[in-house]
């Protein structure tokens, strides 16, 4: 997957998401890995148990717990970790068999047989967390263990996507004796078999993370250990870089602080900044039980109405780009069906939608957003929508903001009229574009029960084994979000890693879920 002299360009094929890395910028001179980093990010997790998170919370998850299949840097599709090997066991896509590798252990010494394995998945539907992963485990019917080595996974559908989700940390496996059956593990501990440790955690503020010595994974570690630092304001992570008191930094930069950190001066201090191609989207979404939401002309006429490229330009300055589909640019069967079915911004136009739906006076809706989750210039990109609404005549836009616990808490209960929301892929797949969005239990609290989406396109595109193979099928269901507008997406942006310019492996830290995998970044022995 890596090519020095292709520019470091990442390809996972059966997705098409590219990672374009900055030639140069991170040298591989082998550390020696007996060095600790310090990484700084705005992503805090929510929770540290899996079963209850489906959001940046990953981003730990990733570095402290295992899963069967996992992305190996330059995995063009999801390979074996805890794993020996898996694969489908009849035409179908209806049966999936892992045979575990022998003598895995989760740090507190206990064993990871078959029987952890089927706890660790089984506890998701039990629970069933408000904002946990188990939509994503809609297809699995039940597993078996007939044996302490081999896990049996039966599906009530057919799902050629079932080993990317295996592959995502939705599917972390963790000590049956730490992590009930039927409720959510309290404090502030963590016993997995990933590459890492959870030596201590403050919400908020720091988690420490050693080296498991019982790990046996695919992951090179070439650190000693990682200190992640949380942050709620970025300017006080990019205050502590440039100061050197971390080696790098990962989520949370505003524009304004990627082009500052792009300068000579900073360049000269000693910062180096890899721009990201990523998968990361940002959209709005609709909730239908609210009045004036549910309405589709008003929906429709605010697809008109908004400018993405003055968003794009205005707010976020070159480091993202306008979307027109759900489906990303760079990803398998991306179409622009907003674009095709809208076009360029036309208030005429969108007086006419809301006439004809009987609507005549100012709409007047509340968008709420999160103050702490995608960055300090979540708040200004909302500032520059009302502006376009509001300057329209035809909407009267208020703006609120939360703090990421809150506003998760309040979407969930279907308190919000219209939200903001990002996504990361949970695995490499136009699916995960489509899927997590729609039914009753989605990714974004509000019920999207599209019968032709949910019966027919995910159903058949989920039995061809070669993912390129339902391409149609996705460009159906992304013109019915364009139709139906109950979410509306924004634009698609780039991922940054700024580092210390002694800190090497920045561009190979980035899996295909654009989910930091710390053990890639050490500390250079020499220049």
């Amino acid at each position: 997957m890596f090519n020095r002299t292709r520019c470091l360009q990442i390809t996972a094929a059966l997705a098409s998401i590219s990672l374009l890395s900055g030639c140069g910028l991170f040298s591989d001179d082998g550390g020696d890995g007996s060095q600790r980093i310090v990484v700084g990010t705005t992503s805090a997790p929510t929770t540290l148990d899996p079963a209850a998170a489906w959001d940046g919370s990953w981003e730990l998850y990733r570095n402290v717990y295992q899963t069967l299949l996992a992305f190996p840097t330059g995995a063009t599709k999801p390979q074996p970790d805890a794993a020996h090997s898996c694969e489908f066991t009849d035409s179908g896509n209806e049966s999936y068999r892992c045979i575990l590798k022998k003598g895995l252990k989760f740090s507190n010494g206990e064993t990871l047989d078959a029987k952890a394995v089927k706890h660790s998945l089984d506890r998701i539907k039990t629970i069933d967390a408000p904002a946990g992963p188990k939509a994503l485990f809609g297809s699995l019917d039940k597993i078996e263990t007939p044996d302490a080595q081999t896990v049996v996974f039966h599906l009530n559908t057919p799902d050629a996507t079932f080993p990317f989700v295996l592959g995502s940390p939705a599917a972390s496996l963790v000590a049956p004796k730490e992590y009930p059956a039927d409720k959510l593990r309290e404090g502030s501990g963590i016993t997995g078999s990933g590459p890492y440790t959870l030596e201590s955690y403050k919400e908020g503020g720091e988690a420490v993370l050693d080296r498991n010595g019982s790990y046996t994974g695919f992951a090179n570690r070439r650190n000693s250990g990682v200190t992640i630092r949380y942050y709620a304001d970025s300017k006080k992570m990019i205050a502590a870089l440039k100061a050197k008191e971390i080696d790098a930094t990962y989520r949370g930069l505003s524009a304004p602080e990627i082009k500052d950190l792009q300068t000579p001066e900073s360049t000269n201090a000693g910062v180096q900044v890899v721009e990201n191609v990523g998968a990361e989207i940002r959209y709005l979404v609709f909730n239908p039980k609210d009045p004036q939401a549910a309405k589709t002309p008003v929906r429709q006429a605010i697809a008109q109405i908004v400018d993405r490229g003055a968003l794009v330009s205005k707010v976020y300055q070159g480091t993202a780009e306008p979307l027109y589909s759900m489906v990303p640019k760079g990803v398998v069967g991306h179409k622009t069906p907003f674009y095709d079915t809208y076009g360029q911004v036309d208030v005429a136009k969108a007086r006419k939608i809301l006439k004809d739906g009987g609507i005549t006076q100012p709409v007047e809706l509340t968008f709420w957003y999160t103050t702490d989750r995608y960055g300090a210039s979540t708040a200004d990109e909302f500032t520059e929508l009302k502006r376009q609404l509001d300057e329209s005549g035809l909407f009267k836009i208020t703006l609120r903001g939360q703090p990421w616990k809150t506003f998760q808490e309040g979407y969930k209960k279907g308190e919000y009229p219209v939200f903001g929301r990002g996504w990361f892929p949970d695995f490499p797949d136009p699916d995960n574009f489509i899927a997590p969005f729609v039914g009753k239990d989605n990714a974004v609290g509000t019920p999207y029960e599209s019968n032709e989406i949910l019966n027919v396109i995910l159903p058949k595109s989920r039995r061809e084994g070669d993912r390129s193979a339902g391409i149609h099928e996705f460009e159906k269901a992304q013109q019915i979000f364009a139709d139906d507008v109950r979410l509306l997406p924004l634009w698609q942006g780039k991922l940054y890693v700024a580092a210390r310019d002694d800190i090497a492996g920045a561009e190979r830290a980035l899996d295909p879920q654009t989910v930091m995998q710390l053990w890639e970044m050490y500390r250079k022995t020499s220049w």
